[in-house]
């Protein structure tokens, strides 16, 4: 039994009951990339784990890998409650916007330290988080985070030239996921429209660490832009739309 117990860092994705006094977790962990765990008893007034396992909490976690799928919590000690974000909307919206994100990429039990590291960087950058955008959905950091993510899963966005005809000097109106970047007019047809600001805005994020995701100075158009080529990519590549986009 001792052979199958191990010790990783994790975040909380997610969580949901389970039976009458357990939470199933989705965890996203630097050891072996997504996993499900159960914490058994999480939600009794005694647990010694449940104000530490809450969404968005990072951790190292002790699991005990058994025969099922689902392995289990046996110990807790907590490196980042982000209780900050939880506590003010804006910020919860970017967080479980972000935290989607990561279940709906990276889906496997791989592990990925630079999927991890991007996850746990863009939960402290959250924590101290003012309101800048008109709604989560198109804040800069909620939008570099995504666009990061489509990077570390191989779905980069090509814009330094036409991706379907390769020309460099035409100028560039649009965004094809089939191409697997941005197009000239000349083969926009079917495309999504972007703006030349909102291309820019993109090739910001994309160059600039998170930290610094607010000093492109995205305009509210060219935020939208970048949402856009975002939730493209994702229908084209994983079939998928985000639900918390919704109420973002």
């Amino acid at each position: 039994m001792a052979g199958r117990a191990y010790k990783t860092e994790a975040v909380v994705l997610r969580s949901f009951r389970f039976g009458e006094a357990d939470r199933v977790l989705h965890l996203y962990t630097l050891e072996r990339g997504r996993i499900g765990a159960v914490a058994k008893g999480i939600r009794k007034t005694k647990s010694r784990f449940g104000a530490r396992l809450e969404p968005l909490s990072h951790a190292e976690l002790m699991l005990h890998q058994g025969s099922g799928e689902l392995q289990t919590v046996t110990g807790v000690e907590l490196i980042r409650s982000h209780r900050e974000t939880r506590e003010e909307q804006y910020r919860l919206g970017v967080g479980l916007l972000g935290a989607e994100t990561m279940l709906r990429l990276f889906t496997e039990q791989e592990a990925n330290p630079r999927a991890f590291q991007a996850l746990t960087r863009f939960l402290d950058l959250l924590d101290d988080l003012a309101p800048v955008a008109a709604r989560p959905a198109l804040d800069p950091l909620a939008l570099s985070f995504q666009l990061k993510l489509l990077w570390l899963s191989g779905y980069l966005p090509h814009l330094t030239s036409c991706a379907e005809c390769g020309a460099e000097a035409e100028a560039l109106v649009g965004y094809s996921p089939k191409a697997g970047g941005a197009v000239c007019r000349a083969c926009a047809d079917g495309a999504l429209a972007l703006s030349p600001a909102g291309i820019a805005g993109i090739e910001g994020l994309l160059a600039r660490p998170l930290a610094e995701a607010y000093e492109v100075g995205l305009a509210e158009r060219s935020a939208r832009d970048a949402l856009a080529v975002i939730t493209s990519a994702y229908e084209y590549f994983g079939n998928f739309r985000l639900r918390s986009l919704r109420s973002a």
